[in-house]
């Protein structure tokens, strides 16, 4: 397969799993650079940024939970996480400092290259958005019950107070608030702010909602769940 321009790294202190990352995607055409711990990788992007970061939690020095929150302090480079550990509280921890997905050890390597392309994908239909929403009025704002999210400047509001929105869980918010009159499965969650297809399995669109709920603590907008299908915004 010929070159990609995008470049990928990927730290992990198993030499065997970060090679393995690394000829998966050499082979589907991405440049990649494996480093042995989180400290390098983020010593290494702060002189050359990449295109997009896959990070284990679990390492030598810095863990992958602090490098992804530097990593957010400079960039919004698209972060996977890795995890040994079948835990909700990994899961939950890395969407909230900012992660875009992340994946479960063991994994097989071809799932997360079509993680990657998905990604990738998102992010081209993601960049013809945002300058489709800088050509329409910077004053349109999303209003639902006590909610207000503003889609060209990113700004959200509750009850008239700044809340902290990941960019997937803002994303998510817009969606189901500018569709507010159906019920969404995880299917179509996840291919509309993911980009995943239902080929892709991953609990992220479940982890996000459940953060969500948790950010909408004492708002009158709540993320109803609806058995055996999905879920539903409502004003209660």
């Amino acid at each position: 397969m010929g070159e990609n321009s995008k470049l990928i790294y990927t730290a992990d202190d198993e030499a065997n799993i970060r090679e393995a990352i690394k000829a998966f995607l050499e082979n589907d055409g991405y440049r990649v650079r494996a480093f042995a711990t989180g400290d390098e990788l983020l010593e290494e992007f702060k002189i050359n940024p990449c295109d997009l970061v896959i990070l284990d939690v679990m390492m030598p020095g810095t863990d992958g939970f602090t490098v992804c929150v530097e990593l957010r302090k400079i960039s919004t480079v698209p972060i996977i996480m890795l995890t040994a550990r079948d835990s909700d509280l990994d899961y939950a921890t890395g969407l909230s400092l900012g992660s875009d997905d992340y994946f479960t050890k063991p994994f097989s390597p071809m799932s997360l290259v079509m993680r990657v392309e998905s990604i990738f994908r998102r992010i081209e239909f993601d960049t013809q958005e945002v300058k489709n929403l800088k050509e329409a009025s910077s004053q349109s704002t999303l209003s639902f019950g006590d909610l207000e999210l503003n889609p060209g400047t990113r700004f959200s509001l509750l009850k008239g107070k700044p809340i902290d929105l990941t960019p997937n869980e803002f994303k998510l918010l817009c969606y189901m608030i500018e569709n507010r009159h159906k019920a969404f499965s995880s299917d179509e969650l996840l291919e509309a702010i993911w980009g995943y297809t239902g080929e892709v399995e991953t609990r992220a669109a479940h982890d996000t909602i459940r953060r969500l709920r948790k950010k909408l603590d004492g708002s009158n907008v709540i993320i109803d769940t609806i058995w055996g299908f999905g879920f539903r915004l409502k004003v209660i």
